[in-house]
């Protein structure tokens, strides 16, 4: 058995001790976990002190394994140490160092010693696949723990206790390790038997929701709704997709209307769709309403939640765009046609997409729950909308694939019908110009940035 070592070194802009503390609070393994390779925690004892044990689920390609780590060494502020128990190196030992630097900086290292199995062949083998797989994900690590942290140092916010609905969705699972990284306790509504102290149980189809158990919640972040682009919208998917936005909005907030203190601020979802189909026009949050069926759901949705307004909740509607994340939505589908090399423009190619990455969607709703400043619509997408054609050179570029493939528009309309017209081959420019005037730093500005991050192709 040979043992190699493996380290990453950075300089983060905040004291060894906030870093340490990140690391120790609920969630950090799901906030360091690279999408484009997720694992799932299927059991955890202890944080990361001496003893604590974690048990997860990842993929090698499509083939899962668990991977069962126990922590030998803990000394606070300064390092932690966890050992592979069960997983498929034949050994693994990775070092976390927190090393002061100055009053404000310090250096963060992951230092891993590991051996491949069957060695020499594994090591021969494998060896110089697995170091690139290292430095992507730790790569990838240091730069969100930096920029998370830096986004809380810039605007600090005392601990808040948050309600989230939609909690195990796309948005809803990557935001609450976010928050709890961030150190706030967050509470997840369940249409099930709550199974956890942090559950609360509702269902929007029977107007049902304790207002009792929502006292002392500081903030609600909704993020609920039927998915819109899972089918075709037949007359009943289009009646689920509206119901549950408006449904679910207008209990949350007759049931804040009800309350002696409810609430100080509810962050809603809703969606650029808002607009509808503009072609080249910019959109501002000081324009209405298209005339699609999505831009009718988006009106009817933002309006449900006008009881929590009347009672004097600080109500903030996200108009989202594309989000980018190979966990899911729209760049997952289109990931595996362009690794493929089949990948290319849809239709004229000229239709507008206003994205945002997954980690300035996150930004977005912190912003909204700390800048009192905000209210009302707020678009989240980044400043620099691109077209179908340039969103398709930039994803081949990225991921070194060719983009020569062309996507008529009879055929999208033939496979996906309304649902299509209304996203894949609607163009709507839209600008952030709510949160650029509230001085919000995006991660990733432009698209080839955020492709890279998210992609692990920095």
């Amino acid at each position: 058995m040979k043992t190699r070592v493996f380290a990453k070194r950075s300089r983060i802009h905040a004291p060894a001790e906030t870093v340490f503390a990140w690391h120790a609070r609920p969630g950090a393994i799901e906030r360091l976990s690279p999408p484009w390779d997720p694992l799932k925690v299927i059991q955890k004892t202890g944080g990361i002190e001496t003893g604590a044990e974690v048990t997860m689920q990842l993929k090698a390609g499509p083939i899962p394994y668990t991977w069962q780590a126990r922590h030998i060494a803990y000394a606070q502020n300064r390092m932690f140490c966890d050992i592979q128990i069960k997983g498929p190196f034949a050994k693994w030992e990775h070092t976390h160092l927190f090393e002061q630097e100055n009053k404000t900086t310090c250096f963060l290292e992951d230092r891993i010693r590991y051996a491949l199995p069957a060695h020499p062949i594994g090591t021969i083998l494998m060896d110089r696949m697995v170091r690139k797989k290292l430095t992507r994900i730790f790569t990838y690590r240091h730069h969100t723990i930096e920029a998370d942290i830096g986004l809380y140092r810039a605007r600090p916010l005392q601990p808040l206790r948050i309600l989230v609905s939609g909690a195990g969705g796309l948005i809803g699972s990557a935001l609450i390790p976010f928050l709890t990284t961030g150190g706030h306790s967050v509470f997840s509504l369940v249409r099930r038997s709550p199974m956890r102290p942090n559950e609360i149980f509702w269902s929007p189809a029977a107007s049902t929701l304790d207002s009792l158990k929502m006292e002392g919640i500081d903030a609600v972040i909704h993020l609920s709704g039927e998915n819109i682009g899972t089918q075709r919208w037949t007359k009943e998917k289009k009646q689920r997709i509206l119901e549950s936005r408006e449904t679910s909005t207008g209990l949350l907030a007759k049931t804040f209307s009800k309350m002696a203190v409810p609430p100080k601020v509810l962050v809603c979802a809703s969606a650029i769709g808002y607009y509808g189909n503009r072609g080249d026009s910019t959109m501002t949050e000081s324009d209405g309403p298209g005339s699609d069926f999505i831009s009718e759901v988006c009106r009817r949705w933002e309006a449900a939640a006008a009881p929590a307004v009347e009672k004097g909740v600080r109500v903030v509607f996200l108009r989202i765009g594309i989000v980018l994340t190979p966990a899911g939505g729209a760049l997952a589908r289109l990931l595996p046609v362009f690794q493929a090399g089949l990948g290319g423009k849809i239709a004229s190619g000229r239709q507008y997409m206003s994205w945002i990455s997954m980690d300035d969607l996150l930004g977005a709703v912190y912003y909204a729950l700390v800048d009192p400043g905000l209210s009302g619509p707020v678009n989240a997408v980044s400043p620099g909308p691109v077209t179908n054609a340039e969103f398709s050179k930039t994803l081949a570029r990225v991921i070194g694939r060719p983009a020569v493939f062309h996507v008529p528009r009879k055929a999208v309309e033939l496979v996906f019908g309304e649902m299509g017209k209304e996203t894949v081959l609607a163009s709507t420019r839209v600008a952030p110009c709510r949160l650029n005037a509230a001085g919000y730093p995006f991660r990733h500005p432009d698209l080839e940035t955020a492709l890279r991050h998210v992609l692990g192709r920095v």
